[in-house]
């Protein structure tokens, strides 16, 4: 049966990962759940693991903005609204969607971390069944970890140094979470470069990467259901959780 959380045995650093540090898995679900609008795209292919080449170029030809500079600007943006937006750090839904689909939605290629994380059985789906499955796991996202950003506000993100080919189209931007008298937690970023400039699409907190985690749970469950089992899966864990948030008032 589909879980919300991630396998038992990747549990106990999951709960280390919330417990200590909001910001990481804020990262993880904002960075990745940015809002959906018209019908999914139909890719063709879905790639695998992205990478990083030797060299110490960090930027990119023209001027798209670089891959690490990206998301160090993006990570101030949402840790300074952590810091200053109250309803946020309450994990006011409908402000955290607010602010992911203004500042975070442009940086994401959510259409594709949908994708991996669906893996072979997204080529199954219809344009609309795509279409409900982004709409559904971003919601699940966000109801997931939208509650525990309240202890992000005394935390930074340190960059680590990139080593890139101007000519890569497939990056890893590797980072840390620094907490006061804590130890660093590791939080990378898988991106892609598009005509509009690098796109995040995967996130590894702790060694434990997003899509992989969640791809073998959408795997079950298509697998005994199908795709429309795992959507209707997906629909009652949301329906769950805002019952659950509504009892609590």
């Amino acid at each position: 049966m589909f879980r919300t959380q991630i396998s038992s045995r990747h549990a106990p650093r999951l709960t280390v990962v919330a417990r200590s540090s909001s910001l990481a898995v804020l990262t993880w679900c904002v960075c990745l759940a940015s809002s959906f609008v018209g019908s999914a795209p139909a890719l063709a292919q879905v790639g695998g693991t992205a990478g990083s080449a030797a060299g110490s170029a960090a930027g990119v030809a023209g001027s798209i903005e670089a891959p690490d500079l990206m998301v160090q600007r993006l990570s101030n943006d949402v840790l300074e609204r952590i810091r200053t937006d109250r309803d946020i750090q309450n994990g006011d839904l409908r402000r955290v969607a607010e602010f992911v689909d203004a500042t975070v939605m442009p940086k994401v290629d959510f259409a594709r971390m949908t994708a991996l994380a669906v893996g072979r059985n997204w080529r199954q789906a219809t344009p609309e069944q795509q279409k409900q499955l982004m709409a559904e796991f971003r919601a699940l996202l966000l109801r997931t970890y939208s509650g525990a950003l309240s202890s992000a506000r005394d935390v930074t993100l340190r960059l680590r140094p990139l080593r890139a080919d101007p000519a890569d189209t497939e990056i890893i931007v590797r980072s840390e979470i620094l907490r006061p008298r804590s130890e660093p937690i590791q939080l990378d970023y898988r991106l892609q470069r598009s005509a509009e400039g690098w796109k995040i699409y995967d996130v590894n907190v702790l060694g434990i990467w997003l899509v992989e985690s969640y791809r073998n749970q959408f795997a079950q469950e298509v697998s005994a259901n199908g795709i429309d089992g795992l959507i209707r899966t997906l629909v009652e864990k949301n329906r769950a959780y805002d019952q659950a948030a509504a009892r609590r008032g």
